[in-house]
This record gives structure tokens, sequence and C-alpha cells, in this order.
């Protein structure tokens, strides 16, 4: 295991020593674990151990990858054929937000975890690097974060700056401004 990926289980470890406080907000329920995007290979071969950390804290562990989650959205799409011809016509094609991709995706998320997670459970955020210029993490963040009971662990390969608590995807998007709690691996 790269010696980055391993801090950042040991940060992870460290994060779920912690008890968990009844009664917080979503937000506040909200981890990203953020990795350098080179690290995105190392770090998929050894979700696992994010996985065994978890259950040794006593947590279940719920793994969502969204990896595939666009070509399997676009396969059922009735007009996937003239999309492809004309992906101006997919809505929030030119926002680099597919409206209707967002709304499916959050919807088949909620109801996963609402089948899958109880309060006890770290609902684990797989392969957000591929809703680049499809959707934004943050929108899908918020669309499913009140569905969590338990934490929900965003695997985020890219940057976030402390000062003004602000996330940036893959480091090529503008960031956004969002509260939830960092877990940063530190050389």
């Amino acid at each position: 295991m790269s010696s980055k990926v391993s801090k950042l289980v040991a940060v992870f470890k460290q994060h779920l020593t912690v008890p968990w406080q009844a009664g917080l907000a979503s937000i506040q329920r909200v981890i990203f674990a953020v990795y350098d995007k080179t690290d995105e290979l190392r770090l998929r071969a050894n979700v696992e151990e994010f996985a065994l950390v978890a259950q040794q804290a006593g947590k279940h562990w719920l793994l969502l990858d969204v990896t595939n989650a666009f070509p399997q959205w676009m396969v059922v799409q009735e007009y996937r054929d003239a999309y492809f011809e004309s992906p101006e016509d997919l809505a929030g094609y030119q926002s680099g937000e597919l409206t209707e991709f967002v709304a499916a995706l959050t919807e088949q998320l909620k109801a996963r975890i609402e089948a899958d997670a109880g309060p006890e459970t770290v609902v684990a955020l797989l392969g957000v690097g591929s809703l680049f210029g499809l959707a934004r993490v943050s929108l899908v963040v918020e669309g499913i974060k009140d569905s969590v009971a338990g934490r929900l662990l965003v695997f985020f390969p890219g940057e976030h700056h402390p000062e003004n608590h602000t996330y940036r995807l893959l480091d090529a998007r503008d960031g956004w401004n969002y509260l939830a709690v960092p877990l940063q691996a530190t050389d």
C-alpha cells in the first residue's frame, strides 16, 4: 500500500476513535477523504482497508461506487443515440451538470442508502472523479446527505483548502465552499 494511502487509512482510523455524537446535522456527518488524483488507483486497490478499519471500530460499511453511473444511466435513455450526435440536447450540458442524470443518480443512491444503511453505517462514496464534467460532487452529496443516518465518507481526488473550506475536484474546477470534515494524509 502506498504510504499516502496508508496514512489516509490511519487518519480515518483515528477519526473513528471519536464516539459518534447523536443529533448532528447531516452536513456534520459528511467526511471527505481528500487525496491526490494520482493516487486514485492505489486508493481503489486498498479501499478494503477503509472497510476493515470501519468494521474494527464496530461500524457497518456500505460502499457505493459511482464510477460507471453515467454509462449505466445513458444506456437506458430512449434518445441516447441522438444525445451522442448532439450532446448539447442533454439538459445541463452547457453548464457541465446534466440535471436529469444528477437527479437519477441521487435517487438511486438514496434508495440504496435507505435500504442498506443504518445509524452505525459508514456509507462510502467512491468514483466521484468520474462525475467531472457531468455532475457536481457537491450537488450529489447535498442530494444524499440527509439519507445517511451514520457517516458519509466521500473519497475525493482533489484538494482541500482549510482557510476557506474550499474543495476542488481533480484540482481542475473552481472549488466550492463546503463544511464537511476533511481527512488528509499529511506528508
